[in-house]
C-alpha cells in the first residue's frame, strides 16, 4: 500500500467511527485513557505564554484537557468528521480559546519556531510515515520546545505482548462490529501497532532527528507508552 492509499484508508476509517469515537475509546480502555491523557497535561508543565498544538486532535478530548492549562492551543487533524465531533465538543465545553485546523500532520501549516509544545495521542502510528511527521514537529518547535507522545505501545515481556495482542486481535474487532457494523474499525489498531516501531524504534527516530533528553514513560506493563523529548533545532 502505497503512502497515498493509507492516508485514504484511515481517514475512511476514522470518518465511519467518529460519531461513537469516544464512547469505544472509554469502552475498550475502560476509561482508562482519560487517565492517560491527563497524565500527558501533567507532564506538559505548560507556562503563561507557551503555544500549544495537538496534533492529530480527533474528537479533541485532549485540546479540551490542554485549554484548561493554557489560552493559546490549537488542535489539528486531517479527518473531517472527527474536526467535527471536536468543534461540538468545545462549544458544549465553552472552550473557546482553542482554535482548530484540518491539516495533514505530514505537512503542518505553521512556520519554523510556532510552538513551545506539541502533543500527539494515538495519531503517529497511524502517519504514513513517522519519521516524516517527527521532522515536521522537529520544525514548528521553538527551540527546546517540548514533545509528548501517547500511544499503543509493545509490552517488552513476550507472554504479556501475545496476550496484549490476543487482546486486540479478539475483542476490538467485537467493538467495531457492535458499535460501527464494521469489525475492521477497530481491526487495524493491531495491525498499525505490528508495523510500528513502538518505544524503542521512536525513541531512535526521535535521537536520530535532534532530540534530546528522551524518555519512556511506559504505562499498564508497556501496553500503552508516553515519549516525552525536547528539540534541539
Amino acid at each position: 500500500m502505497n503512502n497515498r492509499e493509507h492516508v485514504e484508508k484511515v481517514d475512511a476509517l476514522f470518518a465511519s467511527i467518529a460519531a461513537r469515537y469516544n464512547l469505544i475509546n472509554d469502552i475498550q480502555s475502560l476509561g482508562l485513557h482519560r487517565f492517560w491523557k491527563q497524565r500527558i497535561v501533567k507532564m506538559s508543565s505548560l507556562v503563561e505564554g507557551e503555544r500549544v498544538l495537538d496534533i492529530c486532535c480527533g474528537t479533541g478530548d485532549l485540546v479540551m484537557r490542554l485549554a484548561k492549562q493554557s489560552d493559546l492551543v490549537v488542535g489539528l487533524d486531517m479527518n473531517s468528521p472527527m474536526l467535527k465531533v471536536a468543534l461540538n465538543q468545545l462549544q458544549k465545553s465553552n472552550t473557546n480559546s482553542a482554535n482548530l485546523f484540518q491539516a495533514d500532520a505530514l505537512s503542518l501549516p505553521f512556520n519554523d519556531s510556532s510552538f513551545d509544545l506539541v502533543t500527539i495521542a494515538y495519531g503517529l502510528r497511524n502517519l504514513s510515515d513517522h519519521q516524516h511527521g517527527l521532522r515536521e514537529i522537529s520544525r514548528i518547535l521553538k527551540p527546546r520546545g517540548r514533545v509528548l507522545i501517547l500511544d499503543f505501545g509493545k509490552p517488552p515481556n513476550r507472554f504479556i505482548r501475545k496476550l496484549y495482542y490476543l487482546y486486540l486481535k479478539l475483542v476490538l474487532p467485537v467493538f467495531g462490529l457492535f458499535f460501527c457494523g464494521e469489525p475492521a474499525a477497530y481491526a487495524y489498531i493491531l495491525k498499525s501497532l505490528q508495523k510500528y516501531p513502538a518505544q524503542e524504534g521512536v525513541s531512535f527516530s526521535l535521537s536520530k532527528i535532534g532530540f534530546n533528553n528522551i524518555k519512556i514513560t511506559n504505562i499498564m506493563l508497556g501496553a500503552m507508552s508516553i515519549h516525552s523529548a525536547e528539540n534541539t533545532i
